[in-house]
């Protein structure tokens, strides 16, 4: 059933599960923060791209306040919920500052593909240990989903919106699996190559071939 939502869009994908630190400074921004701790609503960030309102979002909720300055600007905590569809899109909430809409739930399948995790893990590994955040890798648990790694593999911002449009787990590890094997190659090569021109210059031990 649709529904309204209070809005907070942001230049950025937010994905589900996804914990994300916020500074308000602006008035609406902090009065919606407030709606929250009032009420108890939460809220949706729709990607601001293209210069346009995206038609989805994420719901989110607030965590808590971590800092409350003397100008009135915050410091918040929220982790993402789920995704939504904006169908009518209002500038103001009525009586608020805000933004708001009417919305409709998008249900997500969250069965994974067991054929495809261990290949992607594999391209992870592979892929942080070219940009040496080997750390990022080891500290993956086992049962990661693809909204735990996506900030982390070099997708665009259009990309990560094509993730939070996919409505099932199999279908996102497929646009990853398919993301990895075009980018690992160019990145380790790069890798390479930068490891090069780090040594050229350098004294190097090397043994002359027998000829």
């Amino acid at each position: 059933m649709p529904r309204t939502l209070a809005l907070f869009p942001l230049n950025l994908v937010v994905f589900p599960g996804e914990k994300l630190n916020l500074h308000i400074f602006e008035p609406r921004y902090r009065q919606l923060v407030r709606d929250c701790i009032e009420t108890g609503i939460t809220f949706g960030i729709p990607p601001y791209l293209n210069e346009s309102v995206s038609e989805l979002g994420t719901e989110v909720r607030l965590l808590g306040i971590d800092k409350t300055y003397p100008s009135g600007e915050l410091d918040v905590r929220t982790q993402g919920v789920s995704v939504f569809r904006i169908r009518d899109f209002y500038r103001q909430a009525p009586g608020k500052l805000y933004a708001a809409a009417r919305i409709e739930d998008i249900a997500d399948d969250t069965t994974e593909d067991a054929m495809l995790k261990p290949r992607i893990t594999e391209y992870v590994r592979q892929l942080y240990e070219a940009l040496g955040l080997r750390k990022l890798f080891l500290d993956l648990a086992p049962d990661y989903r693809v909204y735990d790694i996506a900030h982390h593999l070099g997708f665009t911002s259009e990309q990560e919106y094509q993730l939070l449009a996919a409505t099932s787990e199999s279908e996102r590890q497929e646009i990853v699996l398919e993301h990895l094997e075009a980018i690992l190659p160019v990145v380790v090569e790069t890798e390479r190559l930068k490891e090069r021109a780090r040594l050229n210059g350098h004294f190097k031990n090397l043994t002359p071939p027998n000829f």
